[in-house]
């Protein structure tokens, strides 16, 4: 149930603006004014309109992001969903054999903490068949603390961090930040576990310099990423004042390593000693929650779109179709790496064995069968299919000319085909073919896009995997402005869409490829 909190505003006659608060505590706005008897009603020409409340799964998507600042966090938040859905745990070092894994069975298993592979076998299925296959990733362009991250300048405490991946740096600049990821605990009894942890408040802020000290500041705004491109901590006279600049622990690493205050923060939020926090992995976030906006509630004002969007509508996908297997003879399987955005080449990235060594595991298992092909993996490569999915680039209005002339790809029309000739991206003729042909049997709208020849193209998982494994393969994404910034701008609609696309293709993927023989 919704409430209304009125908003004090410069009034112009009776009209009033309120904002709309559901349980989740996502806001959106909308407009209206009291009646006569102090009630609040609405514009009959406007706030009724159905276009002003967002999607159901926009809203949902809003919880996932917020609670994903790190792709730990992300990994996390996909196997809550997978959970709550019915999915079983698996552990890669275990032995998956002896029925373990059978027909109309729902499994997942998590890698490094950052990466989770989830999937629902076919009643159908039998080794040698299909894999139906949607990959995005978890991770996005952010600031990570230094293993040596202590520094103290001009008064003030410092944290020294790395940049990763390709970010939009300038925006990180003003900002309410804090820290998030994942921290290892040592324990009495000598074990180290893996533990989240999320600063829920701003203790971090990258202040830009003043313009009257630098008057080209306004026009154009240049800085040195390992000067300039630091957080401030606290300043060092209070942190003296409250006995923090001291480490609680002479032998403890960590506080050797960063300013005591920040393990004392880390270490009381997980409610443990300074001491026992052996090592982390800690990205910056902007404490800023995502946000739906606009006019018409048509925006979501959020980080880290490039790439959660697109794992919260795969992993949905499969939640919504997992127990419709009756019919389905391939395997359901999505799979979310970490590390794209710096090139997929490590242990639970894209570039790894994660998902051949899944697919080769599968097909060696006797499900639906008491045999199983000396080629069953090879033969299920050919009948498979791989939608990556990773954001795209919808047309952004002061810069129009940036874009293709005739694929120029916008906010609610559709999710996009990414199409490039020199292979960026994956997308072939006979792959564009097969997901047109289920979002028109669905009606669900897409669109394709190209970059101009003038113009660099950016990369996907999609090339790597499908040159890895000889997948056919689709380059799909959903529109978004200001990728890479630490706020980017996607549309309401665009979710609920990629999801009917994504469902329509777990659902009939294996029927409509046995229409299709290339060779």
């Amino acid at each position: 149930m919704a409430y209304f909190l009125r908003q004090s505003v410069v009034r112009l006659g009776p009209e009033l603006n309120f904002y709309c608060i559901s349980k989740s505590q996502r806001i959106f706005p909308t407009w209206g004014f009291f009646n006569e008897f102090g009630s609040p009603r609405f514009y009959s020409s406007f706030a009724r309109m159905s276009s002003m409340t967002p999607p159901k799964e926009a809203l949902e998507f809003l919880d996932f992001v917020n609670a994903s600042p790190s792709p730990f966090h992300a990994t996390h938040e996909a196997v809550k969903l997978l959970q709550q859905a019915g999915f079983k745990e698996l552990k890669e070092r275990d032995n998956w054999n002896e029925g373990k894994i059978k027909n109309g069975g729902k499994y997942y298993f998590t890698r490094n903490g950052s990466s989770v592979v989830a999937f629902a076998v076919g009643e159908k299925y039998k080794s040698g068949n299909g894999f139906s296959i949607i990959g995005a990733h978890t991770d996005s362009p952010c600031l990570k603390v230094k293993p040596v991250s202590k520094k103290e300048k001009a008064g003030y405490l410092e944290v020294g961090v790395q940049l990763y991946g390709g970010g939009i740096w300038h925006t990180w600049f003003d900002r309410d930040l804090s820290v998030a990821g994942r921290v290892l605990i040592a324990h009495e009894d000598g074990t180290f576990k893996h533990t989240l942890v999320k600063v829920d408040r701003p203790i971090l802020r990258i202040p830009t310099l003043a313009i009257h000290l630098d008057r080209g500041a306004a026009t154009e705004f240049k800085f040195n990423s390992e000067a300039q491109l630091t957080p401030i901590l606290a300043t060092a006279t209070k942190s003296a004042l409250n006995g923090t600049d001291k480490p609680t622990d002479e032998n403890a690493e960590s506080e050797k390593n960063h300013h005591p205050v920040l393990i004392k923060v880390l270490a009381g939020e997980l409610n443990v000693k300074p001491a026992q926090i052996r090592d982390f992995e800690l990205a910056l976030y902007d404490t800023q929650p995502s946000a739906i906006g606009g006019v018409f509630n048509e925006f979501i004002y959020s980080p880290r779109l490039d790439n959660l969007e697109m794992s919260f509508c795969s992993i949905k996908a499969l939640v919504n179709t997992a127990d419709q297997l009756a019919d389905e003879s391939n395997i359901r399987l999505v799979t979310l790496f970490d590390n794209e955005e710096i090139g997929s080449t490590t242990a639970h990235g894209a570039n790894s064995n994660l998902l051949p060594s899944t697919l080769k595991r599968l097909t060696a298992m006797k499900i639906g069968s008491d045999k199983v092909s000396a080629t069953a993996f090879e033969e299920s490569l050919h009948k498979s299919y791989l939608i990556s999915a990773d954001m795209a680039h919808a047309i952004h209005p002061n810069y129009a000319e940036k874009h293709e002339d005739n694929h120029q790809v916008a906010m609610h029309k559709g999710t996009v085909i990414k199409i490039n000739a020199n292979q960026r991206y994956a997308t072939t003729a006979v792959t564009t073919v097969i997901l047109k042909e289920l979002a028109k049997t669905h009606n669900i709208p897409v669109q394709e896009f190209v970059v101009r020849n003038d113009s660099p193209c950016g990369s996907t998982i999609g090339p790597m995997l499908s040159a890895k494994l000889g997948l056919r393969t689709v380059d799909v994404g959903n529109p978004q402005l200001s990728m890479h910034s630490i706020r980017e701008v996607g549309g309401t609609e665009d979710i609920p869409n990629a999801i009917k696309l994504f469902d329509a293709f777990f659902l009939k993927f294996a029927e409509l490829d046995a229409k299709i023989t290339v060779d």
